[in-house]
């Protein structure tokens, strides 16, 4: 008989458009707590300009992100994108651009940090250095224990606090909208050739980017969205629209309480202090604002204290605020911790790095060399002085050559790969003769590339260019010198060898495939499966493949099998949580099932594919069919069919 699936007890959770929108936004949205205060630096009253031009290159750079991680819905982003529009040296380039920016992210939120917690009064001033170092390198050590040890994170928790965030930083908005903003003082903040000089507004706009640090994690989640086709491009489009509402109204609220003024002396003095490390010294009269320095290192802080609203609430706020920011910020910095990890699992697989950075811990299983290594790198980035401006325009460096290569892996895809294979094609696209323009990807390279410039070629005096040339000659260096030594090609694909180990080696499968389709075998079949994974104590991928006629786009509404196939996974998941077995759902489009399923394989790389069949009878012998048949000619792990005679 059958076996009946029945619904477990707790809350249901795959990755769709709220679990993938709550994730992104709570990396997106942590950046508000340093990113207003940075720009503000440089751009003064034409900080809400600067956000507003920065904000539109994201939404460009977001489509690309939403078109490239829908049609490869896997994780690394750029260095993914790359490798499939170029080859393997222009991903590695791209990866390691990456991880400068996760390196940076773990640094700048883990400093800032302690910039909150310093309402608290614990006896020392946590705002400047070397307390702020301290502060932050506590909390990084913190962080990476955690994760070498392989403590998951409270995926609820998560999402919690970032709705929490969101609503916050609207309640913030709103508060402020009105009882401080004031247009007319808007317009008296902008001398522009000035305050700010062109120059410097020029370079805030790079510097603004860094508010949507995190726009990768959407696509570094994309293998385990249940239909990266359709939650993907809706998450990454829900993160721009909750992005734009903040940025559109916060840096307005906090320059109408905190305007640009000449400087008196007491903000001399304070842009000058050690206890405030301010990112820039300012002169007697010259035009500044309390949220360019004095409020440079926690800026939402100095927005509350500025609010017109009762003591009472406003001192409760603060509070509440500096707690709120500092738990944000501490998730951000361990996303970037586990962006690292997962990166460098990445490259290593694809033989980008030495074995020896991306070694993994005999008992935690853990890529602990490469998680202290980069931590240790962004404790050193703390150091200089005037660190936060130093973090900021790092970031702009690593993130605006990201995106450019992103950027340039859409209009190379549109240009090689058939646009019948694109689940997700991004507005602003349009046709001229046999080429699909993405006008959306050309003008945020546009954007990018020359954002990159600007930070390279304005900041050399004070070290970032020449520190993110160096990170990238390096990675370069080490790149070419492996492959030479392995006497591998510089420019193919070649993936790692995984070697098995271990005395139940034979019976044991730390990855697992389980196709599920509408035969009432595969009700028998997804049982075995999850006693193989619970055996092994691993986690399990069930994948729907919804086959798509010729005559259709893959991207065409099937609201039918979509809602057969999110009914199926919702079952199997229910079963796993029978087993203690986390079951992973996808829905995958596709014009072969059997190519789907083996190159799902390849991509999870599986170690078993197990499957269920009807038998049929053909002139005397009994045949699997062509799905069953195109798997075991081309997976390049084992196939465990089982079948239930038909009649």
């Amino acid at each position: 008989m059958p076996l009946k699936r029945r619904q477990a007890g707790g809350l249901h959770r795959v990755l769709g458009t709220a679990a993938l929108f709550s994730t992104a936004y709570g990396n997106v949205g942590s950046s508000i707590y340093y990113a207003l205060g940075l720009v503000t630096v440089y751009a003064l009253g034409m900080t809400p300009v600067a956000f507003a031009i920065s904000g539109a290159i994201f939404f460009f750079t977001a489509v690309t992100y939403a078109e490239a991680t829908a049609r490869f819905p896997e994780a690394g982003g750029s260095s993914s994108f790359t490798r499939h529009a170029f080859n393997e040296a222009v991903s590695f380039f791209a990866g390691w651009a990456q991880m400068l920016n996760y390196t940076v992210t773990i640094a700048i939120s883990a400093i800032f940090v302690p910039h909150y917690l310093n309402k608290f009064n614990l006896g020392v001033n946590l705002i400047g250095h070397p307390w702020d170092i301290v502060g932050g390198g506590i909390v990084v050590g913190l962080l990476v224990a955690i994760n070498i040890v392989g403590v998951k994170e409270a995926a609820g928790l998560n999402i919690f606090l970032a709705l929490t965030d969101l609503g916050t930083q609207g309640l913030l908005v709103l508060i402020g909208l009105f009882t401080v903003l004031s247009p007319h003082t808007l317009v008296d903040n902008v001398h522009l050739g000035t305050a700010p000089t062109w120059s410097n507004f020029i370079i805030s706009i790079p510097v603004a980017m860094v508010a949507y640090t995190g726009i990768e994690t959407v696509s570094n989640m994309a293998e385990e969205a249940i239909d990266p086709p359709r939650h993907v491009p809706s998450a990454i489009m829900y993160v721009v629209m909750a992005v734009f509402a903040i940025y559109a109204f916060l840096p307005s609220v906090a320059l109408s309480a905190l305007p640009v003024q000449p400087a008196t002396h007491q903000q001399v003095a304070n842009s000058r202090s050690s206890v405030l490390a301010c990112p820039k010294a300012v002169k007697l009269h010259e035009p500044t604002s309390d949220l360019a320095c004095k409020y440079a290192g926690d800026p939402v802080a100095g927005l509350v204290e500025h609010l017109t609203i009762p003591n009472t609430i406003k001192e409760g706020m603060a509070y509440y605020v500096a707690l709120l920011a500092a738990t944000i910020l501490i998730i951000a910095t361990n996303a970037g911790i586990i962006g690292v990890s997962r990166l460098t699992y990445s490259m290593g697989q694809h033989r980008q790095l030495p074995e020896a950075i991306r070694h993994v811990h005999p008992r935690f299983n853990t890529p602990y060399v490469a998680i202290v290594l980069y931590s240790v790198i962004a404790i050193f980035l703390m150091i200089p002085p005037g660190a936060t401006a130093f973090l900021g325009n790092l970031y702009a460096f690593g993130a605006m050559l990201s995106f450019t290569l992103a950027h340039a892996s859409v209009i190379q895809m549109r240009r090689t790969m058939s646009r019948a294979d694109m689940p997700w094609r991004g507005p602003m696209s349009f046709r001229v003769g046999s080429y699909d323009v993405p006008l959306f990807a050309i003008l945020g390279l546009i954007g990018t590339g020359a954002s990159w410039c600007v930070t390279v070629g304005l900041h050399f005096s004070d070290g970032v260019a020449p520190v993110g040339i160096a990170w990238l000659i390096v990675g370069m260096v080490v790149y070419v010198l492996y492959r030479r030594t392995q006497h591998l090609p510089l420019t193919e694909t070649v993936l790692a060898e995984r070697l098995a180990t271990g005395p139940a080696v034979e019976i044991e499968y730390r990855s697992i495939l389980l196709p599920l389709t509408a035969h009432r075998v595969t009700d028998e079949m997804t049982a075995t499966a999850l006693r193989l994974a619970a055996e092994s104590g691993t986690k399990l991928v069930a994948l729907y493949p919804i086959p798509v006629p010729m005559n259709l786009p893959l991207s065409a509404p099937m609201d039918d099998a979509v809602r057969k196939a999110e009914h199926e996974l919702s079952e199997a998941a229910a079963l796993g949580r029978q087993y203690g077995v986390p079951v992973i759902p996808r829905i995958v489009r596709t014009r072969n099932v059997g190519e789907a399923i083996v190159d799902e394989a390849r991509r999870r790389r599986a170690e078993i594919i197990v499957l269920g069949a009807e038998q049929r009878k053909r002139g005397g012998e009994r045949m699997f069919g062509r799905v069953i048949d195109y798997v075991l000619r081309n997976a390049d792990c084992r196939v465990m069919v089982g079948t239930q005679p038909t009649g």
